[in-house]
């Protein structure tokens, strides 16, 4: 299994100069939990998560009411909390080498890159869905008692 077959295709990405209000709009409306980070050339510069929105106001969720109303959510610049130069992974390799990589690197995505262009993304969810996926057809394979 590759990565390409189990990422998320096109996702949704945010431009650096974006604030942290609409890092967490587009968050809560696509329901994602990381946005690539695209710079003014258009190309792949970092990757911002929920955790880092939540760790930049302060709270251990992120909850409209919390920052709703909060002029920080404005200033704030997507540039200044994501993380830069993020680890990437081609769509052919396998899907234990994105886990692999996750693991051993703390991270819970990987941005997926063909030569310069971003093509998708691959989280621990997705890994773990298609664990679970693999999984279920096994069990539901009866054992060839030929061998």
């Amino acid at each position: 299994m590759n990565v390409a077959d189990i990422m998320t295709a096109r996702p949704t990405t945010i431009h650096r100069d974006s604030s942290l209000r609409d890092a967490l709009e587009l968050m809560e409306k696509t329901g994602c939990h990381h946005l690539p980070v695209i710079g003014t050339d258009g190309h792949l510069i970092g990757i911002i998560s929920d955790r880092d929105c939540r760790t930049a106001i302060n709270s251990p969720y992120i909850l409209r009411e919390q920052w709703q109303d909060t002029e920080l959510v404005n200033q704030m610049r997507v540039r200044t909390l994501m993380t830069p130069a993020p680890i990437v992974i081609p769509p052919d390799s396998t899907a234990d080498e994105a886990a692999r990589m996750m693991l051993n690197n703390n991270i819970s995505c990987l941005p997926v890159m063909r030569d310069e262009t971003l093509v998708g993304i691959i989280t621990r969810s997705d890994i773990l869905a298609a664990f679970i996926a693999l999984h279920q057809r096994r069990r539901s394979i009866p054992p060839d008692n030929n061998h």
